[in-house]
């Protein structure tokens, strides 16, 4: 039974991963394409499972949010995006009850707490919010909670974390719209949906055998890790640069890179740039930073960017070194790629295909970072362990 789990497993958490990948590039093109907010309500647009179509149901829409007259072009990607990520919600419950089901507790938990996530989404459809939240929080921790007691191998236990992870991704794409796009939920919203990535590519990876076949890479293992950490931390300032609407507060085209406004050291506010929290009930589509905050985050950036660039060319070269070649190479080359378009966003004025695929660069530098961390892990922890069935 647990041969063949394992075996299905591999497969789900596979297709999970890839999914979960076209879902991050999607959510960018969303983001990016200032669509955010075009469904004012959720999980439904506009009281609807899809959108409004009809005339009568656009006429019906505007009226109840006059506020926010409806986009046809932006509300489809929205609710595409919803249902994109709901679809990749159930795979993660798949693959977290198939992980738990020989173990009661664990099962149990995994159960329960998605339908207390169920539960807490009706809740909020009917105005019950305080309810809703505390549903939504148990939801959260009973699968956390299940993934650390759960007696099996790392890549097991990853399919239940995950669960927990894309249930508090499921709050945040709802705070996102009721918070009114909030800089910290954008951001944090980015980070999750990286989060599940990386735990997916890694189960995936896990189960599909790769690894090491003894311990001579440990030391590796801490290098790749501390890369992970501060690529993590680049994403934020990625994501806070997009949700603050700071992507192009340098100009752009010629003085725009590596210079900020034609100048070195353009005026900039740091202060204003970095408050993580403004209140409640602020609208922050179009941004609401003076060009001084904007230009601070652009340049915080920057400096994350070059940071990190430098870090982990030399882990590539160090990855090379130790006889991971091809990993260290993949690093190396999209390492590079990312850069040329985190450029090209700024001189070229930001088109929406390049900013995309910037985010999915990120992505699959993460991922290669992902790759390196299992290819270091004891490749027998995972298959023996999995194949006995033990406890």
């Amino acid at each position: 039974m647990s041969s063949r789990s394992q075996r299905i497993l591999r497969g789900l958490s596979l297709c999970a991963a890839l999914f979960a990948l076209g879902l991050v590039m999607f959510g960018a093109f969303v983001r990016l394409s200032n669509a955010g907010l075009s469904c004012p309500d959720w999980p439904t647009c506009y009281g609807q499972v899809t959108w409004p179509e009809h005339a009568q149901a656009v006429a019906k829409a505007d009226a109840a949010y006059p506020n926010r007259p409806y986009q046809a072009h932006k509300a489809w990607r929205e609710q595409v995006h919803r249902v994109l990520a709901g679809t990749l919600g159930v795979m993660v419950l798949g693959m977290a009850l198939l992980a738990s089901w020989r173990k009661r507790r664990e099962r149990l938990a995994v159960i329960v707490g998605a339908v207390f996530a169920a539960a807490g989404v009706a809740l909020y459809m009917r105005g019950e919010h305080q309810w809703s939240s505390w549903l939504a929080w148990l939801a959260i921790m009973l699968p956390l909670i299940a993934a650390m007691t759960l007696r099996r191998p790392g890549a097991w236990r990853i399919c239940v974390l995950a669960l927990a992870v894309i249930i508090f991704q499921a709050m945040l794409g709802m705070w996102t719209v009721t918070l009114l796009l909030k800089p910290i939920v954008v951001m944090g919203h980015l980070l999750g949906g990286m989060t599940t990535f990386a735990l997916l590519a890694y189960a995936a990876l896990r189960f599909a055998g790769v690894g090491s076949p003894d311990d001579r890479l440990a030391n590796l293992r801490k290098l790749v890790v501390i890369g992970m950490v501060l690529l993590f931390c680049q994403i934020a300032l990625g994501g806070w640069t997009s949700a603050n609407y700071a992507a192009l507060a340098c100009g752009y085209g010629p003085g725009s890179f590596p210079q900020c406004l034609n100048q070195w050291l353009p005026p900039t506010d740091f202060h204003q740039g970095f408050v993580l929290w403004r209140g409640i009930g602020v609208n922050y589509e179009g941004g609401i930073l003076d060009m001084a905050a904007r230009s601070a985050i652009q340049i915080a950036h920057r400096i994350g960017a070059l940071v990190v660039f430098c870090y982990l060319a030399w882990l590539a070269h160090k990855t090379s070194r130790r006889g991971l070649r091809w990993y260290g190479i993949a690093i190396a080359v999209l390492l590079v790629t990312q850069v040329l378009l985190g450029i090209s966003n700024v001189y070229f004025g930001l088109p929406l295909a390049v900013a995309t695929a910037h985010n999915g660069g990120a992505a699959l530098l993460l991922f290669t970072l992902v790759a390196t961390l299992a290819r270091t892990q004891r490749r027998q922890g995972d298959t023996m362990f999995a194949s006995t069935g033990s406890y």
